[in-house]
């Protein structure tokens, strides 16, 4: 058995198809479909159906892909980490985030980088949607939230802990609530809230939830530390949004909310290039100090 052709293999589930394989893989498709063809043929079983009726990877084919992707990614890699000894990662790493992303330090980050690394060009796509890293063809994502896709592989960063936090002009005109219950007689801003309403759940200093009628409701964490600012009310938002705005002040300092997870993903790839990895070791230092240094405050 020629084990090549478990990398060609692994990079046809991986891409969906024999063509996009081929491409990424700099091979004529026919290479790509002799070499599918051997490993059948070398093991007794089909492994990727190819009728008109019916494609796709067999039973047997991802149980194969299950077994092989990580020793046929950690060859490739050692191989490539190999071949750029004694030269600097370069190349272009497309990374999809959140506009919230600014509002991490990314920015900053991007600058210490550049210089660190000037070779590498990143390239940012900020979206609110869930881009698909594999066909769109992005190497990098940072994402907020529990992971739908199960496919990606996935490094936690931290957790986007939320307080609560109203502009200094407010809580000069209205006074600063002590306890929970006096938000009451404050005005809430909701973020997602449902018929005017929301409730609070706090982890911090220990279990406690409170039901509030709120005087907005927003589905935009930066839209919402917006509107908190021009003096709308006392709402929640992710400490690290709020800690670099001069103009918030925090409301119950001993109470914090539990946000989403934020983690680094990317696509299943059996390889992953020394520029993708710095850069994502990279962020994942830099994204993990400011999610820590928030959790401090």
């Amino acid at each position: 058995m020629d084990y090549n052709d478990l990398a060609l293999f692994a990079r046809v589930v991986e891409h969906g198809s024999f063509t996009s394989a081929a491409k990424v893989m700099g091979l004529p498709k026919s290479s790509v479909t002799r070499g599918i063809a051997r490993l059948e043929k070398g093991l007794g079983v089909r492994l990727i159906q190819r009728t008109t009726r019916q494609r796709g990877v067999t039973d047997a084919g991802r149980e194969l892909y299950e077994r092989v992707r990580g020793a046929v990614g950690a060859l490739e890699e050692a191989v490539e980490a190999v071949r750029e000894q004694g030269k600097d990662p370069g190349g272009i790493v497309r990374v999809t985030a959140n506009p919230d992303a600014a509002m991490m330090g990314v920015p900053q980050m991007l600058v210490e980088l550049r210089a660190k690394m000037p070779s590498i060009h990143v390239e940012l796509i900020l979206t609110s949607r869930a881009v698909d890293l594999v066909a769109e063809g992005v190497d990098l994502g940072i994402r907020a939230g529990n992971l739908a896709d199960s496919s990606l592989i996935a490094k936690k960063v931290g957790q986007s802990n939320m307080a609560l936090y109203a502009a200094k002009t407010y809580l000069k005109k209205r006074g600063k609530p002590k306890k929970l219950a006096e938000l009451a007689d404050h005005d809430c801003v909701l973020f997602r809230g449902r018929n005017g309403k929301a409730t609070w759940q706090f982890e911090q200093p220990k279990a406690a939830s409170i039901e509030v009628e709120g005087v907005a409701s927003i589905d935009d964490f930066w839209f919402m530390s917006r509107a908190l600012d021009a003096g709308l009310g006392i709402g929640p938002i992710p400490i690290f949004i709020a800690a670099n705005d001069p103009d918030l002040e925090r409301v119950l300092a001993d109470h914090t909310m539990k946000g989403a997870p934020l983690s680094l993903v990317m696509p299943s790839a059996s390889y992953v290039p020394a520029r993708v990895a710095a850069v994502r070791d990279f962020l994942h230092a830099k994204l993990t100090e400011v999610m820590n240094s928030c959790d401090r405050r």
